[in-house]
């Protein structure tokens, strides 16, 4: 394992803010996925890792299964029914109603009514069982594949483990077609809006099992992106191909713009934009050496992009340039609101700037 892959480990651990919970997650999957999430007071002081829009209402996610909603811009916040308490990585909606959400022991979460009640759809033992018999099919089909030998013994270590492998991005491309990914590659989609879930790791390039830590949609092209410098591009359907990257440090965000150019987000305040048309991201001037944890399309075509530290950069022209006040604390992920507000989740909870406050500073 080179300092690349062992850093990207440990930044597994920082940019999905939840230690205290994962130090004691491998002891008791099976319990965390049989136990709902505790009803807690002051839920909106937890530690949360990623937030979204479901129509004009915010849903947050975050440790031990927590998910909060808001329907009055992130002013006040009341606690969803959840069936695990397992630490939760990412969310999106299709539409107001229909949303999931992804995280640790190979979770993933379906709402029917903008994030009031969730239901279990996949867990990490399914998963695993899943990719064998993918694995087994695709072998099968090409008995002298060494390559696919190789994969149906990964995979039949992977089901002899605990079922502890997380989730950790997911592209929602429209009500019924979903793709969920995660550490060492872990990559379900569904066609029929959860209802059966099937392995596409074999469709995707990433023969060394890197971690996937983000997903978005250009145009009709799907990307995925993760450590050391890993990125991805299929046509909708297809397979994912690498595409070569501009370094080879990991990737943490993927953003789509206006244009259909796409901001990735890295290691030490690596920036990249990434044109509808090109095959490599070009990079953006250093703003800060800080990575980069999440960012979010604004209603005025900008994207602003968030740091680890609390910095906050929005595009101008072709670069980024800050905007507001650092606001001096981790964040981890970022969504704009309604009514223009920012809402910004992480280790101290959810926080919220209104919109005169971004107006102000632009």
């Amino acid at each position: 394992m080179n300092r690349t892959r062992q850093l990207s480990g440990l930044l597994l651990a920082l940019v999905l803010p939840i230690a205290p919970y994962c130090m004691a997650q491998s002891l008791v999957v099976g319990e965390v996925l049989q136990s709902p999430a505790a009803m807690v007071p002051n839920p909106q002081r937890a530690v949360y890792t990623a937030i979204a829009r479901a129509g004009e209402r915010l849903v947050a996610v975050g440790e031990r299964g927590l998910i909060l909603l808001s329907d009055d811009n992130g002013q006040q916040w009341r606690q969803a029914e959840v069936p695990v308490s397992v630490g939760l990585t990412a969310v999106q909606f299709a539409n107001a109603e229909c949303g999931w959400a992804v995280g640790h022991a190979g979770v993933v979460l379906a709402t029917r009514d903008g994030g009031q009640h969730w239901t279990l759809q996949l867990d990490g033992r399914r998963a695993a069982q899943l990719e064998l018999d993918a694995a087994q099919q695709d072998l099968a089909d090409n008995p002298d594949s060494d390559a696919g030998q190789a994969r149906v013994e990964t995979a039949e270590r992977v089901l002899a483990e605990p079922a502890d492998k997380p989730f950790l991005a997911l592209l929602v491309s429209d009500a019924r077609q979903v793709l969920v990914v995660g550490a060492y590659g872990l990559a379900m989609r569904t066609d029929d809006a959860g209802v059966s879930w099937r392995s596409t790791m074999g469709q995707i390039d990433n023969p060394m099992g890197l971690h996937l830590y983000a997903a978005a949609r250009q145009g009709t092209a799907w990307l995925l992106a993760g450590e050391q410098g890993y990125l991805a591009r299929a046509a909708e359907g297809g397979r994912f191909e690498q595409l070569p990257s501009p370094y080879a440090g990991t990737f943490f965000t993927l953003t789509r713009r206006a244009d259909d150019a796409v901001v990735l987000g890295g290691l030490n305040g690596n920036a990249f934009v990434l044109a509808a048309d090109a095959q490599t991201p070009e990079a953006l001037p250093l703003l800060a050496p800080v990575s980069f944890t999440d960012a979010t399309a604004l209603s005025d075509g900008r994207v602003l992009m968030v740091n680890q530290g609390g910095g906050l950069f929005a595009s101008s022209g072709k670069g980024f340039s800050a905007v507001l006040e650092p606001l001096r604390k981790p964040v981890s992920a970022v969504v704009q609101a309604v009514d223009g507000s920012l809402v910004f989740a992480g280790y101290t909870g959810l926080t919220r700037l209104s919109q005169p406050a971004v107006s102000a500073s632009e």
